[in-house]
């Protein structure tokens, strides 16, 4: 029952959200997500005792399991096979290794400048410097992340409210996205950069937030069960269920492992990626992968990340953090400041036609999710015909070395490794990115400039996705 009150609370929000999105022309215009205004009223009325029938603690765990849910319906979700050209799959594929490995400079250098921040000035407000370590998980990662590494370090390390440091951050991730990247889309409309948007401007239905009748929709999928058997959306929950318990079990198998064991199996969010990835061989192996529909397990990965951007604001209580507000804005600011200079900086110079829409989509995805990201890309390319949200999906396989970054803040958590040492091991990968990105030639010259004149055409080496 404490689960459902928490649930349809946070329903409410979303619906009180939807109608403040469409009635409310500012908040109209910034395109502001319906999810963030109801996690954003779903936070003041938590923390102002307007809702007592449930806590922050409970969307803390919301957080944590929609979140596993989340890479289980991504593990489902497969990927068709590109029928691009040879020179647009090319362009793919160094848009997702540079987007990829900036993120990378990003997760690697936002903990370090955290951690000396607080040093810094956390001392007066009585703040640990390590909570300046959560800021990757949440701004580069957003609310699941943050919940489960800030979790590890509350339960195994001893680090009174992590998690809810790390939700924190996470909330003001989401914040800075679209406060940050709506006006910066708008200005490269106005500057001319936006070359897939309609003569028109924004579409309607961006803007609004729905569709109106007879307009032009996406489907939602195909029907892949007799509904007279099961209905479809019945079928592709229960495999949802099915790899989360699964999860569960390789979770506890990897906890029997001396000394790594239960860290490894707090992750439960990779357990569930790696059961969605099992399962969906195994559907293929069978000849029956076709009973899951892409499209509608994506739409199931929509559901989950609109009910964790709410829950991550509500999980926040302020009263707890009253004391750390001050070192925590002043860490999210730097960050963001940070952040916005990395993405316009390199985003000029990935080499492609689609480079501003990277830019945009790297700062989304640097400040909150994917989704996201996508959906700053999506005000100046509304029908996505530039290659930038394929590029944003591939991008994790270039974020693999950011594993390494993982064990260094662990390491400096648990006390292993000392503040001073932590922070040169988490500066030391980056010199390699930026090789890397030199060698793949994805930080090159300008393609673009917040100047129309200035566009350097000779240095595109890409082209558009039809």
């Amino acid at each position: 029952m404490s689960f459902m009150i928490a649930f349809g609370i946070a329903s409410i929000m979303i619906c009180i959200g939807m109608i403040i999105r469409t009635k409310v022309p500012f908040i109209r215009k910034m395109i502001v997500p319906a999810s963030v205004i109801a996690g954003l009223l779903g936070l003041v009325l938590m923390n102002t005792g307007l809702i007592t029938s449930t806590d922050s603690a409970m969307y803390v765990n919301i957080v944590s399991f929609l979140f596993t849910i989340t890479f289980i319906s991504i593990g489902l979700t497969s990927n068709p096979k590109s029928s691009s050209s040879s020179s647009a799959g090319k362009s793919i594929a160094k848009g997702s290794l540079g987007l990829g490995f900036l993120w990378n400079i990003l997760y690697a250098l936002t903990p370090a400048v955290g951690a000396i921040l607080i040093l810094g000035i956390g001392g007066f407000f009585g703040m640990d410097p390590v909570y300046g370590l959560l800021i990757p998980f949440a701004f580069a990662q957003g609310p699941g992340q943050s919940a489960v590494f800030g979790g590890i370090m509350e339960q195994q390390y001893g680090i009174v409210n992590a998690a809810t440091v790390g939700i924190t951050f996470a909330a003001i991730g989401f914040l800075v996205c679209f406060f940050v990247g709506v006006p910066l889309a708008r200005y490269g409309i106005k500057k001319g950069l936006a070359k897939n948007l309609s003569k028109s401007g924004i579409d309607g239905f961006v803007e609004r937030g729905y569709y109106v009748k007879d307009e032009k929709r996406q489907s939602l999928g195909n029907e892949t069960i007799f509904s007279g058997n099961m209905d479809t959306m019945t079928f592709h929950f229960a495999i949802i269920g099915l790899c989360f318990m699964l999860a569960l079990g390789m979770a506890k198998v990897i906890s029997f492992i001396p000394g790594v064991g239960p860290t490894f199996s707090s992750m439960l969010f990779i357990f569930g990626m790696l059961s969605g990835y099992l399962i969906k061989f195994i559907m293929k192996k069978l000849r029956i992968d076709h009973m899951l529909d892409n499209t509608f397990q994506s739409k199931i990965t929509g559901w989950t990340t609109d009910y964790l951007v709410v829950a991550s604001f509500m999980a926040v209580p302020l009263s707890v953090l009253s004391e750390w507000m001050v070192p925590i804005i002043i860490e999210a600011i730097v960050i963001t400041i940070l952040t916005v200079i990395i993405c316009i900086y390199f985003g000029q110079r990935l080499g492609g036609e689609n480079d501003f829409e990277r830019t945009l989509g790297l700062y989304g995805t640097a400040t909150g999710t994917v989704p996201s990201g996508i959906a700053l890309v999506r005000i100046i390319d509304p029908s996505l015909k530039t290659s930038t949200a394929v590029e944003l999906g591939l991008m994790n396989i270039a974020m693999m070395p950011s594993y390494v970054t993982v064990a260094t803040i662990m390491a400096i958590a648990s006390g292993a490794l000392s503040m001073s040492n932590g922070i040169l091991l988490l500066l030391a990968p980056i010199p390699i990115y930026l090789i890397i990105l030199k060698v793949f030639k994805v930080w090159g010259k300008k393609t673009y400039d917040f100047k129309p004149e200035t566009v350097n055409v000779e240095s595109l080496e890409t082209v558009p996705v039809e």
